[in-house]
């Protein structure tokens, strides 16, 4: 499982593993075109902050090679294309932005430069995975039963996950007794790929329905959660997979404590605090008949965030590659 790889360069193409089709099916699919990247990342063929950054820059190079003259104007067209993917994941804007970052004073050899950066923001990501997973262990005690929300393995990753990675980590050092794995309504991330990663590795795991967590948290069962993050504003409010709001609410009130786990790339220094974090709307049907069967009558109207913001107030600590950063909550 240490050597999947969710997202991968080969040659000018991009192979990633289609998430949609897991847990069914273990199958990759070639990217060639821009259109390709940007279908992918819309339907969450690749998904996850650090894997769709890495998505993008590759984008953004391979667009660049196939154009018969690119040009900073043509490469800045595209780059906003791919940033209007996914507008909540501030991984994705960073990394298109960092390779633009590399032509904007040359305008020589942008192909090479382009593809050169993209793998190194590729490589860094592997070895920040690494360093979350070090530093998290240490707040993991032994025996510990973790909860965790939605998908931050090595399918949302350019290496082993990030607050799947601290699990990992953990699990390897002997101190992980128990993994809740929330299913991560309604698209189901956690019972499709988190569960998915978790019997692959051979990690002792229960799935859980999202409204379970309450409940486990109240029977003392379990130690502390851990999730990542799409973006993290300067005061500590954190936007996540739709859910971990609602799981911070439950974790504070329960005096258990809970961890975001994330590269310095997912906080954002230019937004003060949540409120300015766009928060991206999914399309009803994957509510109303998300996996082929209608749950909901037609025409049913419905709010479908993909995200919801934590106040950093309820968040007792942040897990980076340079360590471990104290959040807002106190107890």
């Amino acid at each position: 499982m240490t050597e999947l790889q969710a997202i991968e360069r080969v040659g000018s193409t991009i192979k990633i593993v289609d998430q949609t089709a897991l847990p069914a099916t273990l199958e990759y699919r070639e990217l060639a075109t821009l259109e390709a990247v940007i279908e992918a990342i819309r339907t969450l063929r690749v998904r996850g902050a650090p894997a769709i950054g890495i998505a993008a820059a590759y984008g953004l190079a391979q667009a660049a090679e196939l154009s018969p003259a690119p040009s900073l104007k043509k490469l800045t067209v595209i780059a906003d294309r791919l940033k209007a993917a996914r507008p909540t994941a501030v991984n994705l804007a960073w990394a298109v932005d960092r390779c633009l970052g590399t032509v904007q004073s040359n305008a020589q050899d942008i192909v090479d430069r382009l593809w050169q950066e993209a793998e190194a923001i590729h490589d860094e990501d592997r070895q920040m995975c690494s360093a979350i997973g070090r530093h998290g262990c240490e707040l993991i005690p032994g025996k510990a039963r973790i909860l965790t929300h939605c998908n931050t393995g090595a399918l949302a990753t350019g290496g082993i996950g990030t607050a799947l990675g601290v699990i990992v980590t953990a699990h390897h050092d002997g101190r992980v007794a128990m993994v809740y794995a929330d299913e991560t309504r309604p698209l189901l991330q956690g019972a499709r790929l988190t569960m998915w990663e978790l019997k692959v590795l051979g990690i002792p795991a229960r799935l859980i329905t999202d409204s379970t967590a309450g409940m486990l948290m109240g029977a003392g069962r379990v130690d502390l959660v851990i999730v990542g993050a799409d973006r993290i504003a300067r005061n500590g409010d954190t936007a996540n997979k739709i859910g971990t709001y609602a799981l911070a609410v439950l974790a504070a009130h329960h005096q258990v404590p809970f961890y975001v786990a994330a590269p310095s790339s997912t906080f954002d220094e230019r937004l003060a605090d949540g409120s300015g974090i766009p928060i991206e709307e999914r399309a009803a049907s994957e509510i109303t008949e998300g996996f082929g069967a209608r749950t909901a009558p037609s025409e049913t109207d419905v709010y479908a965030p993909a995200f919801d913001v934590t106040p950093g107030s309820l968040i007792t600590a942040f897990v980076t590659e340079q360590g471990i950063r104290p959040g807002g909550r106190k107890n």
